[in-house]
């Protein structure tokens, strides 16, 4: 599916994102693993996420969907998975596939993993060592880069491992399969990467100490504590409206009930100190995460910053659409220390830099980053989503300060976390 957006005068109104994408999976796979029943509200039914459910029904968890969508786990415990009569398919969804080898690795029989023609050439090596290190026997193709992984798990000890990278999958994995170690596991973060895990595992009874970027997680002693969870709405997905309001002329966006989770908001910071026009209301607590509204409005007078080091793993998904508001600022935007984004969904670096350019943008790239001059005029034209939705949904916001019309191809990948932005774009376009 293509889609056709045109310039807009003006975004204004209010809107709700979707729900939080990366506790809509942890929720369903912690849910699993816990003993007894547990209830999920304002699940995120995107494409994502589903194969989770999928994956975990495949391990023999027993999952109802109400007719109001609520989600009940029946859950039996850490040791009642059972093994899998198929290869498990776990779509588009890094989240699923190396979340998912955690708690493989502590299964006592086989699981195999695998994804789509995309997944199957995100990298796996960051969860295999780590893992075969704690004593899961795992192989993947290509000597362990991508998948299909086999993954025969048990008798699991703890390790001391420190992460090359900062990645919430990884450590997420490790933690997971830590949950089956003999004895304590400890990771240390070269920077604090999101910390929902953490969060949950706490919430439900694991016994875990934080100390700066460094994680021990302790083998519970008794069975994880069922739970309800109604999950906070994403805010990955508002951060497209919230760069759109910045840059459409004459725009005021309210955006209602966002996870404002400090692991996640570096996008908010950045654009605060390029000068963006933004106000954060009504701070509260939903499911151990701080959420509030967020009220935006046209800041035309954005400076280009740089961006790198520490920042760059609390805006990971956010940077294609922070690429599209750097076009509209003073000056040179640079970011750096983001070769990771090579690995994504897409090579995100090469996506953004190919496409505005198309656009009419002047885009320096490196092999860890780009550098933007600002501010420049868009122009519409046809651009290509690399079936990646962060990439189609940047693009989108692009389009709405370009001249002319911009055609989105492959618009349909938004269905992986955001089935419903077009919606809510054509309701805020005055």
């Amino acid at each position: 599916m293509d889609r056709v957006i045109k310039k807009a005068k003006a975004l204004k109104g209010e809107i709700t994102p979707p729900p939080d994408k990366s506790i809509s999976h942890r929720a369903v796979m912690f849910a699993s693993l816990a003993k007894g029943d547990s209830r999920i509200k304002n699940f995120l039914w995107a494409k994502d996420p589903i194969s989770t459910i999928n994956a975990m029904k495949s391990l023999g968890v027993e999952i109802d969907i109400t007719d109001s969508k609520e989600i009940i786990v029946h859950g039996k415990g850490l040791y009642s998975l059972k093994e899998p009569d198929n290869v498990i398919d776990c779509g588009n969804s890094g989240t699923t596939i190396r979340l998912l080898s955690g708690i493989a690795a502590g299964q006592r029989f086989l699981t195999v993993l695998t994804g789509d023609d995309s997944l199957r050439y995100r990298p796996m090596k960051r969860i295999i060592s780590p893992l075969s290190l704690m004593g899961a026997n795992i192989i993947g193709r290509d000597e362990n880069r991508f998948p299909p992984i086999v993954i025969k798990g048990g008798f699991l000890r703890g390790i001391t491992y420190e992460m090359p990278i900062a990645s919430a999958q990884v450590k997420s994995s490790i933690l997971l399969a830590a949950l089956y170690a003999k004895d304590e596991t400890t990771l240390i973060q070269p920077h604090k990467s999101r910390d929902h895990t953490e969060r949950m595992l706490k919430n439900i009874g694991v016994h875990i100490n934080i100390n700066g970027n460094t994680i021990t997680i302790y083998p519970p002693k008794s069975d994880l504590n069922c739970f309800e969870i109604t999950i906070p709405n994403d805010f990955s997905s508002a951060s497209f409206f919230i760069a759109g309001a910045c840059i459409v002329p004459n725009s005021e966006v309210l955006i209602k009930n966002v996870n404002l989770n400090n692991t996640r908001t570096g996008f908010l910071e950045i654009l605060k100190k390029m000068g963006a026009n933004i106000e954060v209301l009504n701070i509260t607590e939903q499911a151990g995460e701080p959420v509030g509204d967020i009220f935006v409005k046209s800041s035309p007078k954005l400076k280009g910053i740089t961006v790198q080091g520490d920042m760059i793993p609390k805006l990971i998904d956010e940077f294609p659409v922070l690429c599209v508001v750097a076009t509209q600022s003073e000056g040179k935007t640079i970011i750096r220390d983001a070769k990771d984004l090579r690995v994504k969904e897409s090579d995100r670096i090469k996506a953004m830099t190919s496409e505005l350019r198309k656009m009419g943008a002047t885009l320096e790239e490196f092999e860890d980053g780009v550098e933007i001059e600002g501010p420049c005029t868009l122009i519409g034209t046809e651009v290509y989503s690399y079936q990646d939705h962060r990439i189609a949904m940047a693009l989108s916001i692009a389009g709405l300060i370009a001249e002319g019309e911009t055609t989105i191809k492959n618009a349909e990948c938004v269905d992986i976390s955001f089935p419903n932005f077009y919606d809510l774009l054509e309701i805020l376009q005055k």
